[in-house]
């Protein structure tokens, strides 16, 4: 069975907590490489339609994992993405979920253009703990942590942290782990769950 030396980490959130940033500066910190999902969704065609209502496109979902599975399977990857429960447990290592303040979190939504549905519904999201909900349900307790990200500087402590946690994962695992095979019945029966 093939092993990975380098783990796989998701850095989830509602849009506007800084995703990106995070994932950009800690690929340079550690020479995992960032993964924008929706970069690889518009690269590789793992698209199913566009929603007019939010005004965004909708990932097909079973190929967008089909498209990253040798990918995660080789080990060392960043995936940026607003959602980490389609993701398969054996896949992941760590999932971190950035939080930021609702005030500035509307700010900067509104710098962007988000409006009505789509700003109310990014809002709700990360109001309600959504997305913390979403991943203390997909992964171990022990793989999820939240991280506030209102200031620059929590940036900067948050990827010295995530860079802490890579040394120590490759310590822990100088002799790899194993990834299995193609996600298969039982897999998504257990990610279901």
């Amino acid at each position: 069975m093939p092993k990975r030396t380098l783990p796989n980490i998701i850095i989830t959130g509602t849009p506007g907590t800084g995703k990106t940033t995070h994932a950009e500066q800690l690929a340079t910190a550690t020479g995992l490489r960032h993964i924008s999902v929706n970069q690889v969704a518009k690269d590789r065609d793992c698209y199913d339609g566009y929603d007019d209502e939010v005004g965004s496109w909708v990932v097909d979902e079973d190929k967008l994992l089909d498209a990253l599975e040798n990918e995660a399977q080789a080990g060392g990857l960043i995936i940026d993405w607003h959602a980490c429960d389609l993701f398969p447990r054996r896949w992941i290592d760590l999932v971190v979920v950035l939080r930021c303040d609702p005030t500035r979190l509307y700010d900067r939504l509104a710098a962007r253009g988000y409006a009505g549905k789509k700003l109310d519904d990014n809002m709700d999201c990360e109001i309600m703990e959504v997305l913390v909900e979403e991943a203390r349900q997909a992964f171990d307790d022990e793989c999820v942590v939240q991280l506030t990200s209102d200031e620059a500087d929590q940036v900067d402590a948050n990827v010295e942290r995530m860079e802490a946690w890579v040394r120590q994962w490759k310590t822990d695992h100088e002799d790899g782990v194993e990834m299995g095979g193609p996600v298969d019945e039982e897999d998504e029966e257990e990610d279901d769950e």
